[in-house]
């Protein structure tokens, strides 16, 4: 039984790795909020040391300081600390490219903290689960994500599909992805990528899907590698609730960016090899067809 901070643990996969920990009994977890004062490093060493804090698992968001300030400083805290030995970095995703910095400023500060975590003692791992299956399920499954609409838009029955959709992409609930980092805990040892597989279809098999289920055809359009690379997508019409959040132009680019990423195998996390599906074969996933079945059958 370790000590584990969850830093941001108040919502999103924060809040889904509490209910997990909660559930194992375990380990007792510890939830970092924004109360943390995050600016100041000997501060936070302090708390780890406090609370006897084993390893840490960050949360944080991709946008405004959390990053460039919040999770380097808890770094190097951890660094410092006698009792911490063990460090999980915001991602959750995929393996982000490091060339697509200077599109998407915000991974400046995601491999700012692998460089920093490669030359610390530490142990640390990255978690990738590919595309969250949560975003397809909305509203009706059990979720702490905030909404999205990602190249499929359920609740309206469109899809604007990226490249020809023939790439195998990973899709895992939020859920089961909390079972697997709670359940990685108790391994000797970690290595730098901890990949989780829900499953994995092709777009254009998950739309297939999609219609057998709802029982009618959904509007399909596909957008072009090149479309992507120019930081364009269909707007679909669960994109509009969203821009309240993220202005238009933003969130296009954004959404092109990663949309992109499920065209040429980045967005497929069995490719790069083993998985931890293999080391707890006690975990069930929940598949796409599953999903929905579950949430969407005649909806």
């Amino acid at each position: 039984m370790v000590n584990v901070a969850i830093a941001g643990g108040n919502g999103g996969v924060g809040r889904a790795i509490c209910d997990a920990l909660e559930k194992s009994t375990k380990h007792k977890a510890f939830v970092l909020t924004r109360k943390v004062d995050y600016t100041d490093v000997a501060g936070l060493t302090a708390t780890l040391e406090d609370l006897s804090i084993h390893t840490i698992i960050s949360t944080f968001h991709i946008s405004g300081p959390s990053l460039s300030i919040s999770q380097l400083n808890l770094i190097k805290a951890a660094e410092a600390s006698e009792c911490t030995k063990r460090f999980a970095p915001s991602a959750f995703a995929i393996p982000y490219p490091r060339e697509f910095v200077t599109a998407l400023p915000p991974l400046k500060y995601y491999f700012e903290a692998i460089d920093i975590l490669k030359a610390s003692e530490l142990e640390w791992t990255v978690f990738l689960n590919g595309v969250f299956l949560d975003y397809y399920g909305m509203p009706h499954i059990k979720t702490y994500l905030a909404p999205n609409v990602f190249a499929i838009d359920m609740a309206n029955k469109v899809a604007a599909i990226p490249g020809d959709g023939n790439t195998p992409v990973t899709f895992t609930w939020s859920m089961d992805l909390a079972e697997f980092i709670v359940a990685a805990l108790d391994l000797p040892s970690w290595e730098e990528e901890s990949r989780v597989v829900g499953d994995e279809v092709t777009f254009n098999q998950f739309v297939d899907m999609a219609e057998e289920v709802c029982g009618v055809k959904f509007a399909r359009s596909y957008d072009s590698v090149a479309r992507l690379k120019a930081g364009e997508i269909t707007e679909l019409p669960g994109h509009l609730g969203l821009y309240a959040d993220f202005p238009k132009p933003v969130f296009q680019r954004f959404m092109a960016i990663f949309e992109m990423w499920t065209t040429d195998g980045t967005s497929t996390i069995s490719a790069r090899g083993g998985i931890l599906n293999g080391q707890f074969p006690h975990i069930s996933t929940l598949t796409v067809r599953e999903m929905l079945d579950t949430y969407w059958s005649k909806r």
